[in-house]
């Protein structure tokens, strides 16, 4: 079954959410994607601007300001919610996870 667009999101996805919560451009994006997860998560050009296109699209972020070729975005109110709600996601699969694996260790 195919999943519906942003129901779940991916790592790219998660952080540049993340970072937009304050206004920057893409660049700042891609290094603060790479500083806040200490380079286990890459947000290349080609992937950033495809992931800001969509969110644009879907009314998860705004454009703020333009200076020649560089954009700059902040998350809106639809975007703080689809990250919210991944966050909640991922706390739930965390929390089965330490349940089923504490019930491992109680069986002798």
């Amino acid at each position: 079954m195919a999943r519906i667009k942003f129901q779940t999101l991916t790592e790219q996805m998660f952080y540049t959410l993340l970072c937009l919560r304050q206004e920057c451009c893409g660049a700042d994006v891609m290094e603060q994607v790479r500083q806040l997860t200490s380079g286990r998560v890459n947000v290349g050009p080609g992937t950033l601007y495809s992931l800001l296109d969509s969110f644009l699209q879907a009314g998860m972020i705004r454009e703020t300001r333009v200076e020649g070729r560089r954009r700059s975005y902040i998350i809106t109110e639809e975007g703080r919610r689809a990250l919210e709600e991944e966050y909640r996601r991922l706390q739930r699969l965390t929390a089965d996870y330490e349940s089923c694996v504490g019930e491992r260790r109680r069986i002798p």
